[in-house]
């Protein structure tokens, strides 16, 4: 099939497959070994070694997926973070989204066919996006799996817990953060009620979650500078890492942006509150990208990263995996610190 290739920041390494059923065209991405493209486009995103994508894919700018992480065919991403062994099935729209859980190729959490994100308001805003897991837990490769099942959709903004499986057919409007819950649903009752552009409901809600969602690819930020950055050899070069990094950046400007203009359209209908702390809350959040949170959890736990190399080689997922259970808590403390500590930030220029 024939592949057309872009950008001066393409990086692809060997072992990688492009275009096994149909073109594919490739745009300022990089890909890692083993990593197979099989058709469609593909822009600003990057691929881990193993991660497997279908025909029909449409990828594009703030997407990341992790190692072995996969979807079929006829999917779009935008602004979509999958950890490691994350799997989408096909007729898919999944933008706006971060998805954690599972640990192996078998156990692993599932979006089901035909799912949506639903990641446009009627207030013509994407301050929307959902977080299914976590990243301080999420890194650890331990928890159980999120399952969603097909013919569904979720109404962003969102936050799941671990071990939470939706029956085919539901679409989410609530957050569950109870861990291992079986939500089922049907058709909506209907209703036809007065509805003016401008008017919020649940205000609070969306702005937590969206604060939330910032402060988890904070973490994940440092996460890649500081632990991910140890990992670098020849399959998982120098220049892969810069593009995760590059990526992440990316997302939370965008995150940003998008939550800046729901200020905007929440002081047109008449809520300066939001509007009015902005500049501050921007700035605080700016200040949080060079936080590193606690410096002695961060200390004991790459010192354990580093010994787990010494055992395991620059294998990432087994090095991961082999940290004991009390050293994987206190990895996900560091991380948990720096995202409540961004969120803080952020509602004090609120307040």
């Amino acid at each position: 099939a024939a592949c057309r290739i872009y950008g001066e920041r393409t990086l692809i390494l060997p072992g990688a497959r492009l275009g096994s059923e149909g073109p594919v065209t490739v745009e300022n991405c990089q890909i890692g070994p083993g990593v197979e493209l099989k058709g469609g486009y593909f822009r600003g995103a990057v691929f881990l070694s193993g991660a497997q994508c279908g025909s029909g894919a449409h990828v594009r700018d703030g997407t990341i997926l992790e190692e072995y992480a996969s979807f079929a065919h006829t999917v779009g991403l935008k602004q979509t973070i999958l950890f490691p062994f994350v799997t989408l099935g096909s007729l898919i729209n999944f933008c706006d989204c971060l998805m954690a859980g599972g640990t192996d190729r078998k156990n692993h959490s599932e979006v089901g066919s035909s799912y949506i994100h639903f990641n446009f308001t009627p207030n013509q805003h994407k301050a929307t996006p959902s977080l299914i897991g976590d990243v301080p837990r999420g890194v650890m490769l331990n928890q159980r799996p999120i399952f969603l099942g097909g013919q569904g959709g979720m109404v962003g903004p969102l936050r799941l817990n671990y071990g939470t499986t939706v029956a085919a057919g539901t679409i989410l409007r609530k957050d569950e953060l109870r861990p291992n819950r079986l939500i089922f649903g049907g058709v909506l009752k209907g209703g036809n009620i007065d509805f003016r552009p401008g008017r919020y409901t649940g205000i609070s809600r969306i702005i937590k979650n969206n604060l939330i969602y910032i402060g988890n690819l904070l973490a994940l930020r440092h996460w890649y500078y500081e632990i991910r950055a140890l990992f670098v050899a020849a399959e998982f070069p120098r220049k892969l890492l810069d593009g995760l990094l590059h990526t992440v950046d990316a997302a939370i400007r965008e995150r940003m942006q998008r939550l800046k203009e729901l200020a905007i359209k929440m002081e047109e209908g008449g809520d300066p509150t939001l509007a009015t702390a902005w500049t501050i809350l921007e700035e605080k959040l700016i200040r949080q990208r060079e936080r590193l949170g606690d410096l002695r959890l961060l200390d004991a736990f790459k010192d354990s990263v580093v010994s787990a190399i010494s055992r395991e080689g620059k294998d990432y997922i087994r090095a991961v995996q082999s940290l004991n259970t009390d050293t994987a808590e206190q990895g996900a403390a560091w991380l948990q610190g720096i995202i409540d500590e961004a969120v803080a930030s952020a509602f004090e220029a609120m307040e």
